[in-house]
């Protein structure tokens, strides 16, 4: 079993944090720079014993293949197991079994297996999520998958994907959910229970810098965004950190105990996770 999966089987809260590679789009000297600060802050992190999932191509942006450094540029200073990548549906199936070939073989002990945003292109290699990690099941055994829900969906629609035979998920990351939507978790959470669902999911919880506009709307392309009330709750002198360590707060106390936070940054997300916690 890998250490993450030790992590989330174990009762009581765990915040992990979910990071993004460099766009592909930046400049050389900007790629270079991004990735410094990646590093830096994966180093950092890890010395915390904190998990980190790496994205794949998050909201549509094209990124830098999220094994590329990492396994080899920062293995000595960072604890591989506590590393996971996310790999989606969205390349060649070759590309896919050799990602993770070269994850298993670099150290790295789990890895997040999704569909991948079916609205940008390019498109999926095979249906779904759950079609790829069989194969890679069968293909890389040693690696924990991760799979994916949507308490924003019928609950008992989504505690049967995470349940089904055909599942092969260990544990799965969930889509982006906050204060403003604790109902849906509290639907999903009630209907985990009620089938006796023992995979462990881990909530996203989206860290909003502003109140932009534009900003949300183009974030509500890829995930619900409740931008009304972001909107007013930073109107009311909220601050993102508040924001943030609220939606934390009321997600522990209705049973959501494992959490990644979303769009932290790469080159100071550890101290600003600290300032959320600060406030949980």
């Amino acid at each position: 079993m890998s250490k993450l999966m030790d992590s989330l089987t174990i009762p009581g809260p765990l915040v992990t944090v979910e990071l993004r590679p460099p766009r592909v789009d930046l400049d050389g000297a900007s790629t270079v720079s991004a990735w410094i600060d990646l590093h830096h802050t994966l180093s950092r992190l890890s010395r915390q014993e904190l998990f980190v999932f790496l994205t794949d191509n998050a909201v549509g942006a094209a990124e830098e293949e999220n094994l590329a450094h990492v396994g080899g540029n920062v293995a000595d200073s960072v604890d591989l197991s506590k590393i996971v990548p996310i790999l989606t549906c969205k390349h060649s199936l070759k590309y896919c079994e050799t990602f993770a070939l070269r994850a298993a073989s670099d150290g790295f002990e789990s890895l997040t297996v999704l569909g991948g945003d079916i609205s940008v292109p390019p498109p999926r290699c095979v249906p779904h999520g759950r079609d790829l990690r069989q194969l890679l099941t069968r293909r890389v055994p040693s690696l924990d998958l991760g799979g994916w829900v949507n308490p924003h969906r019928s609950p008992v629609e989504q505690v049967n994907f995470l349940e089904a035979l055909d599942a092969h998920a260990q544990y799965a990351l969930s889509q982006i959910v906050s204060h403003h939507s604790i109902h849906n978790v509290e639907r999903f959470l009630e209907e985990a229970d009620r089938a006796g669902s023992t995979k462990p999911v881990v909530f996203g919880v989206f860290f909003y810098r502003s109140a932009n506009p534009s900003t949300l709307s183009t974030l509500g392309s890829f995930f619900p965004v409740p931008s009304h009330e972001i909107m007013g709750e930073f109107e009311n002198g909220n601050t993102a950190e508040e924001i943030c360590a609220r939606s934390i707060r009321e997600l522990r106390a209705v049973g959501a105990e494992k959490i990644y936070v979303s769009n932290l940054g790469e080159r100071a997300a550890g101290r600003m996770l600290r300032k959320i916690l600060d406030l949980v």
